[in-house]
């Protein structure tokens, strides 16, 4: 069921919300991103609601146009194995035998490398875009934040996650080669770059971008060294309950609050 375009941070979230419904439904891996994606925006609207962000009618604006990106690649995949050449890669391989968090990095590498950008320069055109930077980076520290949450709760499902520690192939926010802190930052760049061209400089800076952010997929779906044969075992002891593995995931930010309530005096 194709999930259309959201009007607002509240239609990002249900939009989601209905993904990982199906995905549990069905079985689909799509939902384990689509778990993680959901808390974020959660996040997000809770930050705007409590006035965190500069600007938070404009970061309601961002994470719609940020949202529908996803939206449109997902659609897209779904409809006839179409979109962005980073997604076609990320969604191209539910089926395959690539580990819990790879499926997540898959979707983080795609979203971060190819739409954040895109999406700050569509809300802020021009010199606007200055004005924009310590929101954009608040809003990326949000990412950032559950990313590490949710990778923390893939551990329950996946009991020889931590082999990627020993491979030196998950170490703070770099995993398989790929740098959450590294891309949130180059993502920037290009959204000043972005917000500055024409529509034909455009679609030429959103192709590289994508070919880069395939080029990242790949590696993050093959990695070398001895990363390889760690993931082989990983995937031998992971939970193959898709549905409870989605349910887990989607639930790590409660259980991080929860956790919270309970420590405070």
């Amino acid at each position: 069921m194709a999930v259309g375009n959201a009007e607002n941070i509240d239609e990002v979230v249900d939009g989601l919300a209905g993904i990982v419904r199906d995905a549990v439904r069905d079985g689909d891996r799509a939902g384990y991103f689509a778990a993680l994606y959901r808390q974020v925006t959660v996040e997000v609207r809770t930050a705007i609601h409590e006035g965190r962000f500069d600007d938070g009618a404009r970061m309601d604006r961002f994470d719609t146009l940020f949202g529908n990106r996803y939206f449109e690649a997902y659609d897209a995949w779904r409809r006839d194995r179409s979109g962005p050449r980073c997604w076609r890669t990320a969604f191209g391989l539910l089926d395959d035998d690539t580990v819990i968090v790879q499926h997540l990095v898959l979707g983080v590498n795609a979203h971060i490398n190819l739409d954040l950008a895109l999406a700050a320069a569509r809300t802020s055109p021009g010199a606007d875009i200055r004005s924009l930077r310590r929101d954009f980076l608040l809003i990326n520290d949000i990412l950032a934040g559950v990313v590490l949450k949710v990778e923390d709760a893939v551990g329950a499902v996946s009991p020889l996650l931590s082999l990627l520690d020993a491979v030196g192939a998950r170490t703070d926010e770099r995993i398989l080669d790929f740098s959450v802190r590294q891309s949130r930052e180059e993502a920037w760049h290009n959204a000043v770059l972005l917000a500055g061209q024409n529509e034909e400089e455009r679609a030429a800076t959103l192709e590289r971008l994508d070919v880069r952010a395939e080029v990242l997929a790949r590696l993050i779906a093959r990695p070398g060294g001895l990363v390889r044969p760690a993931l082989q075992l990983i995937r031998g002891t992971e939970s193959d309950d898709v549905p409870a593995v989605i349910a887990h995931l989607d639930g790590a930010m409660e259980r991080e609050h929860g956790a919270a309530a309970r420590q405070s005096p």
